[in-house]
């Protein structure tokens, strides 16, 4: 969570940036009034979460930096501090939009308690605003909580989507939120005001799509005691989302093209079409191109959905998005469950952003809520995440040696000596009774911090030496190191008598060359 100190005095500035970071928060730090109204109204701006404001500065002054704001409509909390504590600047600044007061200097506890109740006040208007925006229709990019780079060139695309009645195809795993873009981009066009229809074609019975799309007459199939006018027609002036088009059967693909060719619709046993006027949003999780090449998806229809696809990343390559999404989360389930609960605890939120979060935004919602549940006090800490934690201190195949995403520079050449070492070795006579090792090394220990190189290269040795026999000769020529060089890592690590495998002889035969 990023929060903005704006003050002249570069000591205090100094040392409340300090206390800030101790406390978990990251700081930037503006020493006069104008600088920091440019950031906040800036690109960046959407990633101060609370700013700490100092009245007296020269030029543009707290006040003044407070009216800027209101003008502009941003709703930071602002927490105001001064040297100057009399009443008269009390009022001033809480009318000005101020959430608090802080006399200079101010402790510790003072402060982390002001900037917990404006951060948790902050939150809870914000959730409400949002379920506010998403019953009216006019949910907009604004609403949409995210710090991460990657999902800020999205949504920069989708305004332009949302600026002209385009057909849109948004992309991504399941769970990274693509029904948000939608209504974000339905929210902020020409057509906020009228309806917003989703519907997910995965759910639809295959006997019933064509009615739940287009509509029925009374008495045109079993069962169709009355006239139903189908999603088109509910949607018509507005927005048809179609979550997870790739499930569509082949034969409502068919009829769906027409409908978005022609812009009507036939009802079940309609005499006539009927007129709509709709705008397409579409989404998938699947590959809609092989899809195509493989007959599961008609090329043509996917032509008239793909006009300006969007891809959303999933929730591991937007890391600076899981602090933001927790918080909000504990918000709104706390408001739920009737909980005053203020925060999650700086080294829960390292937990959470440690975790690759497969399922996406909705695993994280769901770990959140649960976490809800089991707190009983005013913070969540690590122990209300015993599950991310299990997943976490147990190496996931994604952390172990071979398979490591990006790896860092010592990761990779790690690879290349356990490609090295793995490598189809030449016939021994006595390997084919050879106790096999483990496969992979793993990088992290139980806490999930990175292994010393040191334990890593021991490990390394001591799988050369068990997979080869004791046959030193060879162990240091897979190891691509010399064999004096193999024994002064031996005594250096510390590597002992049938330690790992090793046998006697390969013990005896170094004793024997360290007397000599």
């Amino acid at each position: 969570m990023a929060i903005l100190i704006v003050d002249d005095d570069p000591v205090q500035c100094r040392l409340l940036e300090g206390m800030l970071q101790k406390f978990g928060y990251e700081t930037t730090a503006i020493d006069n009034g104008d600088g920091a109204l440019a950031l906040l109204t800036g690109a960046d701006g959407g990633r101060i979460d609370c700013v700490i404001l100092d009245l007296v500065m020269p030029n543009l002054d707290g006040l003044g930096v407070l009216a800027r704001l209101r003008q502009a409509a941003i709703n930071v909390p602002v927490i105001v501090q001064t040297a100057h504590g009399g009443i008269d600047n009390v009022v001033s600044a809480m009318r000005a939009g101020a959430v608090d007061f802080v006399v200079k200097p101010v402790g510790a506890e003072r402060m982390q308690v002001s900037l917990r109740n404006a951060l948790t006040t902050s939150a809870l208007e914000g959730e409400l605003n949002r379920i506010k925006h998403s019953r009216s229709g006019t949910l907009g990019f604004k609403d949409i909580i995210t710090r991460s780079p990657a999902m800020q060139s999205v949504l920069r695309i989708a305004e332009k989507a949302a600026a002209s009645n385009i057909p849109v195809l948004v992309a991504g795993e399941s769970g990274v939120g693509k029904e948000l873009i939608a209504r974000a981009i339905h929210g902020s066009g020409e057509r906020a005001s009228k309806p917003f229809v989703a519907v997910n074609c995965g759910a639809m019975p295959e006997n019933l799509v064509e009615s739940i799309l287009f509509g029925h007459e009374k008495g045109s199939f079993t069962g169709a005691t009355e006239r139903h006018v189908g999603k088109f027609v509910e949607a018509s002036g507005g927005t048809l989302f179609l979550d997870e088009v790739g499930e569509l059967p082949l034969a409502a693909q068919v009829k769906l093209l027409r409908a978005i060719q022609e812009g009507e619709v036939e009802p079940v046993g309609a005499r006539k079409p009927s007129k709509v006027n709709v705008r397409i949003i579409s989404a998938t999780n699947r590959d809609l191109i092989a899809d195509v090449k493989d007959g599961r998806f008609r090329e043509d229809l996917f032509y008239r959905l793909h006009v300006f696809p969007i891809t959303v990343p999933p929730l591991r390559s937007r890391p600076a998005d899981i602090p933001a999404l927790a918080r909000h989360f504990l918000a709104l389930f706390a408001a739920e469950e009737g909980k005053r609960i203020r925060q999650i605890a700086p080294e829960a939120l390292q937990l959470l952003s440690s975790y690759r979060w497969p399922g996406n935004i909705r695993q994280l919602e769901n770990a959140v809520f649960r976490a809800v549940v089991l707190a009983e006090g005013d913070t969540i800490g690590v122990s209300e995440f015993p599950q991310v934690t299990a997943n976490i201190a147990t190496p996931a195949p994604a952390l172990i040696l071979g398979q490591v995403e990006e790896p860092p520079e010592y990761v990779a050449q790690s690879r290349e000596i356990s490609e090295a070492i793995s490598e189809e070795p030449t016939p021994l006579p006595s390997q084919t009774s050879a106790v096999q090792p483990p496969e992979t090394v793993p990088l992290f220990n139980l806490d999930g911090d990175v292994r010393p190189l040191d334990e890593i290269e021991a490990d390394l040795i001591r799988y050369a030496i068990t997979h080869y026999q004791g046959q030193m000769s060879e162990v240091a020529r897979r190891l691509r190191i010399g064999r004096s060089t193999l024994y002064r890592k031996l005594e250096t690590l510390g590597i002992g008598a049938g330690e790992g495998g090793e046998p006697e002889s390969v013990a005896a035969e170094r004793h024997a060359r360290k007397i000599a």
